[in-house]
C-alpha cells in the first residue's frame, strides 16, 4: 500500500459570528479540522477567541488578516477607513499603488496583538480573509512583519491553485498575488503549503463532488484545503454564503467524509514545509 499524502483542511472565519464558531469547534473536537483561521476584528472574536488555546490541542490556529469586512482595529487606518472596503475597491486600490501602507502594518500589527491579547497565544500561522494577504503593498508589509518574528511563521501560499473547475476565479486569485506570495515565500525559506485547494462559487451545492475531487489532486508534497463550515445563525450581519456554509458542515461532520480520506490515501496532517 502506498504511503498516505498529508492535507490540512483549514476553516476560515473563526470570529465572525456563533454560529460559524460553534460549528468549528464541533470540527476541531472531533477530529476532522487540522486547522482554522481566527478573524481577531470579528464580532465574535472577543468572546470565541477564549476557546482558541484548547482547540490548539487538536488543531493549529492562525490570524485570517482581514481588511475587507467590518471595522480597522488600528486608530491610525480607522482615521483612513472607518469601515473596511470590499474586496473590488482594495484589488484597485493595491494594483494602482494607493493602499496607505503604513496605516496596514499597523492594522496587522493591531489583528495579531488581538489576537494574542484574546486567546493567550501566538498565531500558528496567518493568512488573509478572500486571500488579501498576498495583494500588492499588503504582501510586502506581511513579508516584511515576517522577517521580524523570531520563529518561521508558516503563512498559506494561494498559488499554485488547483481545480476542478472554476477557472477564472482561480486565475484570478494566482494573477492578483497569489503567484507573487508563493515567490516570495520561496526565497525567503518561510514555511507554507506547497499546493492550495478549496476555490469555488458557494453555489454548488454537492460539495462531497467537490472534496472528492480536491482529494484526488493531492500530491505527494501535500496540500491546504481551506472550508467555510458554519451552523445556521440568526442575527447579525447578513452572511452571503450562510447556505454553503451548512452544506460544507453537513459533509465534513458527516460519515462520508472520512470514507472519502480514506479512499483517496489522504490523512489530515500539517503541511507546511
Amino acid at each position: 500500500m502506498p504511503e498516505p499524502v498529508r492535507l490540512l483542511l483549514c476553516a476560515d472565519d473563526y470570529g465572525l459570528n456563533p454560529g460559524v464558531d460553534a460549528a468549528i469547534t464541533g470540527l476541531v473536537r472531533a477530529g476532522r479540522l487540522g486547522a482554522f483561521s481566527c478573524l481577531s476584528n470579528g464580532p465574535a472574536w472577543p468572546e470565541d477567541a477564549l476557546a482558541v488555546a484548547g482547540l490548539r490541542a487538536q488543531a493549529q490556529a492562525g490570524l485570517h488578516f482581514n481588511l475587507t469586512e467590518g471595522r480597522p482595529l488600528s486608530p491610525s487606518l480607522a482615521a483612513l477607513w472607518p469601515s473596511l472596503p470590499s474586496l473590488p475597491r482594495l484589488l484597485l486600490a493595491s494594483h494602482l499603488g494607493r493602499l496607505p501602507l503604513a496605516a496596514l502594518a499597523d492594522e496587522l500589527a493591531a489583528q495579531v496583538q488581538a489576537f494574542e491579547d484574546a486567546s493567550g497565544c501566538q498565531p500558528d500561522f496567518v493568512d488573509g480573509h478572500q486571500h488579501v494577504h498576498h495583494l500588492p503593498g499588503v504582501r510586502g508589509l506581511l513579508l516584511d512583519w515576517l522577517q521580524r518574528q523570531a520563529w518561521a511563521v508558516p503563512v498559506r501560499s494561494t498559488a499554485p491553485l488547483a481545480g476542478p473547475g472554476f477557472k477564472v476565479k482561480r486565475w484570478v486569485i494566482e494573477r492578483s498575488g497569489g503567484r507573487a506570495l508563493a515567490r516570495g515565500l520561496a526565497q525567503r525559506g518561510q514555511p507554507h503549503n506547497a499546493l492550495l485547494l478549496g476555490a469555488y462559487d458557494f453555489q454548488v451545492t454537492d460539495y462531497r463532488s467537490l472534496v472528492q475531487a480536491w482529494l484526488a489532486q493531492v500530491p505527494a508534497a501535500g496540500a491546504l484545503l481551506f472550508c467555510h463550515p458554519g451552523q445556521t445563525w440568526i442575527g447579525g450581519a447578513h452572511d452571503p454564503i450562510a447556505a454553503a456554509r451548512q452544506r460544507e458542515l453537513a459533509y465534513l461532520s458527516g460519515a462520508q467524509f472520512p470514507l472519502d480520506l480514506m479512499a483517496a490515501g489522504v490523512v489530515l496532517a500539517p503541511v507546511w514545509r
